[in-house]
């Protein structure tokens, strides 16, 4: 009964991540729509400067990610985990409703053109806003109500959840594109369509999130332990639920000033060094630019579509192996391992397509890269990130790594255009290069996941603050 009690409000936190995904990825089936709608109209004569607005409008939704994952800190701590992850679902409803018609109040619905790209852009922010809370406060609220025993288990769900997303996402995009006649339509409304179906996922949450509870640490972190034990009581047995008391009590009453290096640089370190790590490897490249990337194979708008929801369904496969494995072997052999697999996969890729390889291969490398992704630093990362963290600094600290995670997202989001269509890079490369790049980024993450990050597998998140107390003693 308590662990059926566990997965319902877990599942319910991990629409969240469902969201997270979801947001991020609908831009993936609407890039040329975006090129043609708000771009070619413009005329610019400089490619580069065509592909930096292209990358802008794209990842703009990462500024507002940035941005909610700065103000996550103060979410969690003002307003608590559960009302934190109540705003994020208003923004993403906000945003699906205003992107998909960014003209409404000063233009009739379909007529607004070029000149609405600003709104379009403000509209995908407040989203990324949304998508920065969520990215944050969705992994912390089910770290602080899973027992130790299967917390990595139970976060890596919420990985399972943005995976889901981004395939529901692609299929959702992709029954769009067939619905219209042809790319012309898809072009002038059926991106529309894309963005605005995010509003029914996000309705859902918002409902949902009214009938969970507060998470037990952070009623305890504002002295208010009776409804802490109360929902103790419902999540773990009678004993379990006193001795978490008294290691959340004990831990609160140490002397730390809770200030955000009161336990030391190097956990804060850690924390934004494996968030970066999990961008600088070009995952998002992948996610986002996926039809733009099978289209420079020389596929079309059909094939280049389909071809996507693969990805999304080998992503969510491996992901689900991550869950299986994930509390069995530990985060850090998983890390590692991923983090090769990806370096290898990335680095074929480059020379598949400097090869001109337009077929089996350069589909091949880039599922190796997917799957060695799903099963290690897609869900793995965001387990160790709401784990190291201790109770005290957990809202600072995380919310500094997730903002770090997302700054280095932009960076290489918005760049991708830029080197992959740089006519002197593609004249040498035949659009290699980046691939190139992210594959050294992923051989020196497994050196630091090797060299830096401690194992937090089996550990109460007590056990994981008394660790770093002792390393700043």
């Amino acid at each position: 009964m308590l662990r059926s009690y566990i997965v319902l409000i877990t599942l319910i936190a991990t629409l969240g991540g469902l969201l997270f995904g979801y947001d991020t990825a609908v831009i993936s089936g609407a890039v040329g729509s975006l090129r043609a709608y708000f771009i070619e109209p413009r005329h610019l004569a400089d490619a580069d400067a065509a592909n930096s607005l292209l990358g802008f409008a794209v990842s703009s939704a990462l500024i507002g990610c940035i941005l909610g994952g700065l103000l996550g800190g103060w979410a969690a701590s003002a307003l608590g985990r559960k009302r934190g992850l109540i705003l994020a679902a208003l923004l993403f409803l906000v945003s699906a409703l205003g992107s998909s018609a960014p003209e409404a109040g000063f233009a009739p619905i379909g007529h607004g053109g070029a000149d609405y790209l600003g709104l379009f852009v403000f509209y995908r922010i407040v989203g990324g806003i949304g998508v920065g809370l969520a990215s944050m406060l969705s992994p912390m609220y089910i770290a602080e109500i899973a027992p130790a025993r299967l917390r990595g288990n139970l976060v890596a769900w919420n990985q399972l959840a943005i995976i889901f997303g981004m395939l529901v996402v692609y299929f959702v995009n992709y029954g769009i594109s067939h619905y219209g006649q042809g790319d012309e339509w898809l072009h002038d409304v059926g991106w529309r369509y894309m963005f605005l179906s995010g509003a029914i996922p996000s309705g859902v949450f918002l409902l949902l999130l009214f009938f969970v509870p507060e998470t037990p640490r952070y009623l305890m972190l504002k002295g208010r332990e009776e409804e802490a034990r109360g929902v103790l009581s419902r999540l773990v047995t009678p004993v379990e639920c006193e001795r978490e008391l008294d290691e959340i009590r004990a831990s609160l009453s140490q002397h730390h000033s809770g200030k955000l290096f009161s336990f030391g640089i190097a956990v804060i370190a850690i924390g934004i060094v494996t968030s970066v790590f999990q961008q600088f490897i070009g995952i998002n490249v992948v996610l986002y630019y996926a039809p733009e990337m099978f289209r420079s194979m020389n596929l079309g708008t059909d094939a280049s579509l389909f071809q996507t929801i693969i990805v999304g369904a080998v992503n969510l496969a491996f992901t689900v192996v991550a869950v299986l494995c994930v509390d069995r072997y530990g985060r850090k052999p998983l890390q590692i391992i991923g983090a090769i697999v990806m370096g290898f996969a990335m680095a074929a890729l480059g020379f598949a397509f400097l090869a001109h390889d337009k077929g089996p291969l350069s589909l091949l490398c880039m599922l190796a890269y997917i799957a060695g992704f799903a099963v290690s630093w897609g869900p793995v990362t965001w387990v160790l990130l709401s784990e190291i963290f201790p109770n005290q600094i957990r809202d600072k600290a995380l919310a500094l790594a997730v903002a770090a995670q997302w700054i280095a997202n932009y960076l290489v989001s918005w760049s991708f255009p830029i080197l992959n269509d740089n006519p002197h890079l593609v004249s040498r490369f035949n659009h290699g290069f980046p691939y190139w790049i992210y594959a050294v980024m992923a051989f020196l993450a497994a050196v630091f996941m090797w060299k830096c990050v401690p194992e937090t597998k089996g550990r109460t998140l007590e056990e994981m603050e008394r660790l770093w107390d002792k390393r700043a003693s």
